[in-house]
């Protein structure tokens, strides 16, 4: 009995090792290839520049990415795993179909470097085909009375467009040293996974389940010092499937913010100084967080260890609290923190 009982186990835990296993195998296997192909058709980043980094540098990981997230959830289709959600292929067809428009314009973004109104373009589009297919945050959690709260269309498809457009410009900016966007999008992806199989969304869970094996099979050849860069390609891909794969959970709203709470809030307040000094938001510089704690002496390795710590326990507690109070108070403590961090490194030169 006892032995039949193990048996049962593993043959239920199947589905969830092969999609690691070969989503893993097919993104670690892909990146000599990615990263050949980048070099040979001028996809590549020039010594120097925010990154200062050193040598040429493919900008094609974001290939190798995208094709083993989305053979690996073509493939969890075909799996023997429950699947309670009527919707979910409808779902499945918008990601698959938003992710796919996002990366082809950031191969293109990699090879002709688009400025910023065509990328902004692109992720309207991007979220309108996501919307369409029934990827929306139609429902939430209040926190203060426990319950549901549901949202009109007309709150829905504003507060949905700006949640996924607002995610891949976090990742996008993430990216901007090795290993960085790569391991916060692993750390979300793992905390979206275990998520999802604690509420018995098992079908659902294999597709966080692939996009972590991708990372993690990405992040030999991006650790510092990368032999290749994911690119806009990649970044755009991952921020649109994180964005995507929270609303897919259940509008995980407040469990993305807290993995993502410091990317984000980098963001707004970039935005904001920008804005502040009288200077477009849209146009890069070195004022990110991240480059900033660069500046001020630390290395690439201690700063996005430092990112992988703070997203990692942040996630930690978002699995670990039950209690939407907590969880929202929990939100208020991680904004304060990374206000007063960010203000402290702002008034550094």
């Amino acid at each position: 009995m006892q032995a039949t009982g193990c048996l049962g186990r593993v043959d239920k835990a199947m589905p969830f090792i092969l999609v690691f296993v070969v989503a893993f195998a097919l993104s670690l296997s892909l990146m000599p290839l990615a990263r050949l192909l980048g070099e040979r058709y001028g996809f590549v980043a020039a010594p120097g520049g925010r990154r200062k980094h050193s040598g040429t540098k493919s900008r094609l990981g974001g290939v190798a990415l995208y094709a083993a997230f989305v053979a690996v959830a073509v493939l969890a289709q075909f799996l023997p795993v429950e699947r309670q959600d009527p919707r979910e292929l409808t779902r499945l067809v918008g990601l698959l179909l938003g992710a796919t428009f996002i990366f082809l314009v950031g191969v293109y973004d990699d090879k002709k470097e688009l400025s910023p109104a065509p990328q902004l373009t692109a992720q309207f589009i991007t979220s309108l085909i996501a919307i369409y297919l029934l990827i929306v945050i139609d429902v939430i959690n209040n926190p203060f009375t426990n319950r549901p709260l549901w949202f009109p269309w007309f709150i829905t498809l504003p507060f949905t467009l700006f949640w996924l457009m607002g995610m891949m410009n976090t990742v996008n900016w993430l990216d901007g040293l090795d290993g960085l966007a790569a391991g916060v999008t692993a750390i979300l992806s793992a905390v979206l996974a275990f998520h999802m199989y604690r509420e018995g969304q098992y079908s659902v869970t294999l597709l966080p389940l692939a996009l972590l094996a991708a990372t993690l099979g990405f992040l030999p050849y991006n650790f510092h010092p990368a032999r290749v860069f994911m690119g806009s390609s990649g970044s755009f891909f991952l921020g649109f499937a994180v964005g995507a794969l929270g609303i897919i959970a259940g509008a995980k709203v407040a469990t993305v913010l807290l993995v993502m709470g410091i990317p984000i809030l980098d963001v707004a307040w970039l935005i904001f100084d920008r804005f502040r000094l009288g200077r477009s938001p849209l146009i890069g510089d070195r004022s990110h967080l991240h480059f900033r704690l660069l500046d001020l002496g630390l290395s690439q390795r201690q700063i996005v260890f430092l990112y992988y710590i703070f997203c990692s326990l942040f996630g930690l507690l978002a699995m670990l609290i039950s209690s939407r109070i907590y969880k929202f108070l929990a939100l208020l403590v991680l904004g304060a923190v990374t206000l007063l961090l960010l203000l402290f490194v702002s008034r550094k030169k």
